[in-house]
C-alpha cells in the first residue's frame, strides 16, 4: 500500500454527501440484483458447539468523551442486536451486516451516539453500532468462515492503553456502503448469538458440527512512522495460527494489514482506554 494515499484528504460538506448517497445506492443495487445468496434464517434453536465466543465492555471511559454516547450506545446496541441473534448462515450463503440490521432510525429507536468522522467524533444517530461489526469481525477470525468484506479504519483516534487484542482487528461500519459480509465456504451451517448482557456485549459462534481446529489471531510488524505531511502513522499486519485440537500448529495465515493516521502524540503515557 503506498502510505501517501492516508494523508487527510479536505472535501466540502456537498461532496461528502453527494459520494455518501451514491455508494449507499450502489450497494442497494449489488442487494436487489447481484448474485449472491444472503443469510436472513434466523432461530431461536441453538446450534450445538460453541465455536468462539467474546465479551467487550459497553461502557468504556475515553478521553475527551462525555458518557451519554456509551449510554446510548447501548441503547442502539440492544436494538440491533435484536436483528442479527440467531441469523443461521448455511453452506454457501453470506451474511451482510447492513441488510439485516437495516437504516437506524428514530422510529425504530435508535438515539444519537457517537460517530467516528475523519479523525474525530461527532453524535449521530445510530452511533456506536461498531462495536458490534468489530465484535463480530473478531469472532469471524477464530472461525473456518470467510471474511469477503471489511473496512478499517483510517484514523487511530484513542490511544489503546490496556487493549487487549491488537491494533486494527476491527471493522469500521456505516450504513449501509461500510459494510462486513461473512461468507460460509463450509460444508455446514454456522450461527451467530449476540446480546447485550449488564454491562458487556457478548457474541458467539455456533456451529453444527464439532470444531476441529482452532485459531490464535495476532499482529505482526507494528510499527510508528512519521509522515512527510506531519503527525504519525501507524501499521501492522494480522495473521492468525490455525492448531488442531492438540495443540499444534498446522498453519500461519495472513489476514490482513492496517495503516492508520494516529490522532495524538504516540510517546504519551495515558490511563485512557481506547475504543
Amino acid at each position: 500500500m503506498n502510505h501517501v494515499d492516508l494523508r487527510p484528504k479536505k472535501r466540502s460538506k456537498l461532496r461528502i454527501w453527494l459520494g455518501t448517497q451514491f455508494y449507499i445506492a450502489k450497494r442497494w443495487i449489488e442487494w436487489k440484483t447481484g448474485n449472491k445468496s444472503y443469510a436472513l434464517e434466523t432461530t431461536e434453536e441453538e446450534l450445538p458447539y460453541q465455536v468462539f465466543l467474546h465479551r467487550t465492555p459497553t461502557l468504556r471511559k475515553l478521553k475527551n468523551v462525555d458518557m451519554w454516547y456509551q449510554h446510548n450506545k447501548v441503547i442502539n446496541l440492544k436494538i440491533a442486536v435484536q436483528k442479527l441473534n440467531g441469523i443461521v448462515i448455511r453452506p454457501g450463503e453470506t451474511f451482510s451486516y447492513w441488510k439485516l440490521i437495516g437504516k437506524p432510525t428514530k422510529s425504530k429507536g435508535y438515539v444519537d451516539g457517537m460517530v467516528l468522522f475523519y479523525g474525530t467524533f461527532k453524535p449521530g444517530l445510530g452511533g456506536g453500532l461498531c462495536q458490534l461489526s468489530n465484535l463480530i469481525y473478531w469472532m469471524t477470525l477464530h472461525t473456518p468462515l470467510t471474511v469477503t468484506e471489511r473496512y478499517r479504519h483510517s484514523f487511530d483516534v484513542f490511544p489503546d492503553s490496556r487493549r487487549t487484542q491488537p491494533f486494527g482487528s476491527g471493522a469500521t461500519c456505516s450504513y449501509n456502503y461500510l459494510d462486513l459480509q461473512v461468507r460460509n465456504d463450509t460444508d455446514q451451517a454456522f450461527q451467530l448469538k449476540v446480546r447485550v448482557e449488564g454491562d458487556l456485549l457478548v457474541g458467539e459462534w455456533k456451529s453444527a458440527n464439532l470444531p476441529i481446529v482452532k485459531y490464535k489471531v495476532y499482529e505482526k510488524d507494528h510499527n510508528i512512522t512519521s509522515a512527510y505531511w506531519g503527525g504519525y502513522l501507524r501499521h501492522n499486519i494480522i495473521h492468525r495460527k490455525v492448531m488442531n485440537l492438540q495443540g499444534k500448529e498446522i498453519d500461519d495465515q495472513y489476514v490482513t494489514e492496517n495503516h492508520a493516521i494516529m490522532m495524538y502524540e504516540p510517546l504519551l503515557e495515558t490511563t485512557e482506554q481506547s475504543g
